[in-house]
């Protein structure tokens, strides 16, 4: 059991594990899954004030979502602190290749090292990167109403054509910035 713990799991096993989950969802009465309402959920509890979008109960919409991202935090702390994989991610040797020409040269954690520290987010290039990529990721995730993991999971076993479009809309706009924008940001 200890050796299943400490290795990846493929995708044909957590594929529909997190299936699972949407079918879940819906047999309880089909509560919006996704981790980008736990915003609205924590200014609706800690400012209440008189934003007309905040005022709603919470506690009856959104406390199930907001013990949902405590279980995400915690199931993170136990997967990548408690149970780390001692080998590096598997990425391709194109990928490796790729990244290379840009400069990022370090794989032996779970992301490249030349572009998540703090240093690097000190620098124009990481605030433009981890901020201003932030900021996009929020403003998108409001404007498409919901997060990937939202449409990308409860949409689309909902069967809803707009979740269909948006998921198809986060990948085509992330593969554009794999291969457009990310050079800029990273290339010296």
């Amino acid at each position: 059991m200890q050796d299943l713990l400490h290795q990846p799991w493929p995708w044909y096993v957590t594929g529909p594990v997190v299936g699972l989950v949407a079918v879940g969802l819906l047999a309880i009465g089909h509560k919006p899954f996704g981790v980008s309402s736990n915003l609205r959920h924590i200014c609706a509890a800690w400012l209440p004030g008189n934003v007309a979008y905040f005022k709603y109960d919470w506690r009856r919409d959104g406390l199930w979502n907001l013990v949902f991202i405590l279980g995400v935090v915690a199931g993170g702390f136990v997967g990548g602190v408690l149970l780390a994989n001692p080998h590096p991610v598997a990425i391709t040797p194109a990928a490796v290749t790729s990244l290379a020409k840009l400069g990022i040269h370090d794989f032996s954690g779970l992301v490249p090292r030349e572009l998540f520290t703090l240093h690097m987010l000190l620098t124009p290039r990481g605030f433009v990167m981890f901020i201003g990529g932030g900021f996009l990721i929020g403003f998108g995730t409001a404007y498409a109403g919901g997060c990937t993991s939202g449409h990308g999971i409860t949409g689309l076993a909902d069967l809803q054509l707009p979740s269909l479009l948006t998921v198809i809309s986060f990948f085509a706009a992330g593969a554009a910035a794999s291969f457009f924008v990310l050079p800029l940001l990273v290339s010296r």
